[in-house]
């Protein structure tokens, strides 16, 4: 089934490569589908972080009380969240939802054959450079100050960007239910993994890392500034 759907992708990446002249505008294309599809599982992780921040004060409460009896706590817990039916994890749906996509996408771009043919996609780059092509092969292959090699740091330098738009987005919105400490502290650096990702997938799998957290960046400027107060 696995395969079915890597050479569906990599199909529909082709077929859509032709119209626009470039398979890495293709790959913008895909993932703009992807994530409008993703779209429901966005809205309600926005109603679920308005809801968290609504019953943050109770939370507070609840932690409080219930200090020192941690079973009492998490049921506590529980049943506030079934009650205004709404989950701590819902803010991770459309994060979790993309997970199996980019395994997807590093299938297409790391298989040499594909449905028992030569996967013809492996062919085509962007300013040069494979769409196959990982960044460690890139050094290896053209050196460290190449034009290819600058096609990634451009890539990671656009990924530094949203990833630090969306740390402080994270400080800023970070409700009292996150505990314990450490994990408050780890939460704001979970976007530069993105920049790590980038640095050992194919360039293709980089692209769409890059498209989809900037659409997350601003799907959550605009859900969360149209949400009521």
């Amino acid at each position: 089934m696995f395969d079915s759907i890597i050479e569906f992708t990599a199909g529909l990446i082709t077929a859509l490569a032709q119209p626009l002249g470039s398979t890495a505008l293709a790959i913008v294309l895909f993932t703009l589908g992807v994530r409008l599809l993703l779209l429901p599982l966005s809205v309600m992780q926005a109603r679920g972080e308005r809801v968290r921040a609504r019953l943050a004060p109770r939370i507070k409460e609840l932690r409080a009380r219930y200090d020192r009896d941690p079973g009492r706590l998490q049921r506590e817990l529980t049943a506030l969240y079934a009650e205004e039916k709404t989950s701590p994890l819902a803010g991770c749906l459309p994060g979790f939802a993309q997970v199996p996509v980019l395994m997807v996408m590093y299938r297409v771009f790391a298989s040499s054959v594909i449905a028992g043919q030569a996967n013809a996609l492996l062919t085509h780059g962007l300013f040069g450079v494979p769409l196959g092509q990982q960044f460690a092969g890139t050094v290896a292959g053209f050196g460290l100050l190449s034009g290819p090699t600058l096609v990634f740091a451009g890539l990671f330098l656009l990924l530094l960007a949203v990833a630090l738009v969306t740390s402080r987005r994270v400080r800023r919105t970070m409700g009292e239910e996150v505990q314990p400490e450490m994990l408050r502290r780890l939460m704001p650096l979970l976007p530069f993994g993105t920049l790590l990702a980038a640095a050992v997938l194919p360039l293709a799998a980089g692209i769409y890392l890059l498209v989809s957290t900037a659409w997350t960046a601003g799907e959550k400027a605009v859900l969360h500034r149209a949400a009521p107060a």
